[in-house]
């Protein structure tokens, strides 16, 4: 359905997941809100609908048949994709979320959902994207320490080479970067990152964390730059020689 009003169209959303009437409630609540929703119910053709319409954002359940969601957002990041995704899962299990997580997603939410939590997800993740797209027409690359912030790309480099970093990653690592030798409160980075309120009932940016110093560290046990300072959050120590 188009939006009401004459409101302006908010951006493309697709939406996947094998129950057709939970597509078509979640499509008609975004649509509402101003959105251009696309359905898919299995995930076979998901990354050519992807690819045709270049949406700004993908629902995409866990649980496809065809192909599964993490298969799906798996071969969308190791095809360089970026385009945000939000995993829905049936299931309360960690472990699903996690992996999700790691392989790129930007954020879950977990069956029964309210469509009113869905639709502040969508809105977050887009807003965030949004507020990265003028950064990045604002500044240049910057340098600190080893590492260079190219905002332009969408990317970090150490000693002049790309890090494989997820979009989260990027993000998660540029603000600990451009803080050196600050403790950031977990409260804070999940509110800026993931636009959560509180930090009492997710990993996220636990998941977020271990996967930066797998990709940076030497020692991931004695992590010589993300620090954890315990009880409160954060640090990007200060490089020294080793």
């Amino acid at each position: 359905m188009p939006p009401s009003g004459g409101d302006k169209v908010k951006g493309k959303i697709l939406v996947v997941d094998d129950e057709e009437a939970l597509t078509r409630l979640v499509s008609y609540n975004l649509e509402k809100d101003g959105f251009t929703c696309l359905q898919a119910n299995e995930g076979g053709r998901v990354q050519e609908i992807i690819a045709r319409e270049q949406p700004d954002l993908v629902i995409l359940d866990l649980m496809l048949p065809g192909q599964d969601g993490l298969e799906i957002c798996r071969d969308m990041r190791s095809a360089g994709d970026k385009t945000p995704v939000i995993m829905l899962t049936a299931r309360d299990d960690e472990i699903d979320k996690v992996l999700g997580l790691e392989l790129g997603a930007d954020d879950y939410v977990t069956k029964p959902f309210s469509v009113r939590e869905l639709k502040a997800r969508v809105k977050a993740v887009l807003r965030r994207r949004n507020d990265r797209d003028e950064e990045n027409g604002r500044s240049g690359p910057v340098n600190i320490g080893s590492f260079t912030i190219n905002p332009d790309s969408y990317e970090i480099f150490r000693n002049n080479r790309v890090l494989d970093l997820t979009v989260k990653e990027y993000e998660l690592l540029a603000i600990l970067l451009r803080n050196r030798g600050k403790v950031l409160k977990r409260d804070y980075l999940l509110d800026v990152l993931w636009d959560y309120p509180d930090s009492s009932s997710t990993r996220v940016l636990d998941v977020h964390i271990s996967k930066l110093r797998e990709k940076i560290e030497r020692d991931t046990r004695n992590p010589q730059y993300i620090k954890t300072i315990r009880g409160i959050g954060y640090k990007f120590e200060e490089e020294v020689d080793v």
